[in-house]
């Protein structure tokens, strides 16, 4: 490999590393990101630092201001429904293909969906709302992950790590996840039970019913003074 072919496989492995930070909530947005710390922490130049910045601020997750450096990005209302109408497409529209399969073809791996379901009931448990939130990512990855594309899955590693920046305007996180993890495990219970048509339709309810509350903390935030 060329040095040009690995500094660019540095840089990806770099924003993947960032990624994965937001996505677990550990990278709050405005937060600046430090290249000088930055750089020491994942082992690479400032120069395929800035790389991995640029491709993170292609995909929505960062911003660069001029004299005031790079930040994780803060999300729009407009950014929300943008995602909620990309998810829609992308998890609601796996299910209604599994709908469609004939009866014998009906059997999915539903493991990674059990797993994160398990996860975000034990964050709860332990009053973790911040992994319980991460747990909830991982289980729409895997109803994502059930159309078998590698093309949905990356696209839906970078639409969850957006809304992963959404959830940081929720100002009470408990009251937010908390009702979700019993419809997380109804949706897998109707998928268990074979019936990928249904668990469709209640995604469709679950994902508005999300929107509208991640958009209505959006607007206290935006009316709160300064």
């Amino acid at each position: 490999m060329s040095a040009s072919g690995e500094s660019a496989g540095s840089a990806r492995r770099a924003a993947e590393a960032l990624r994965e930070r937001i996505t677990e909530g550990l990278l709050e947005p405005g937060c600046r990101l430090v290249e000088t710390e930055l750089a020491t922490e994942l082992g690479v130049s400032r120069n395929t630092l800035r790389e991995a910045f640029r491709l993170l601020t292609q995909d929505g997750l960062l911003s660069h201001q001029p004299n005031k450096g790079v930040r994780v990005r803060r999300l729009t209302v407009e950014d929300l429904a943008d995602l909620y109408r990309v998810r829609r497409l992308i998890e609601c529209g796996a299910l209604r293909e599994l709908a469609e399969l004939p009866a014998g073809e009906r059997s999915f791996d539903l493991a990674a969906a059990r797993e994160a379901v398990a996860a975000g009931e034990e964050a709860a448990r332990r009053a973790d709302w911040k992994a319980c939130g991460t747990a909830d990512i991982r289980f729409h990855q895997a109803l994502a992950g059930l159309a078998g594309s590698p093309h949905v899955d990356r696209l839906m590693v970078g639409v969850l790590a957006e809304l992963r920046l959404a959830f940081h305007a929720m100002g009470d996180p408990r009251r937010f996840h908390e009702p979700y993890l019993g419809r997380n495990r109804q949706l897998l219970e109707t998928l268990a039970s074979g019936d990928a048509g249904k668990a469709a339709q209640e995604l469709a309810f679950y994902l508005e019913d999300s929107r509208r509350q991640l958009v209505e903390a959006y607007a206290r935030v935006a009316a709160a003074p300064m």
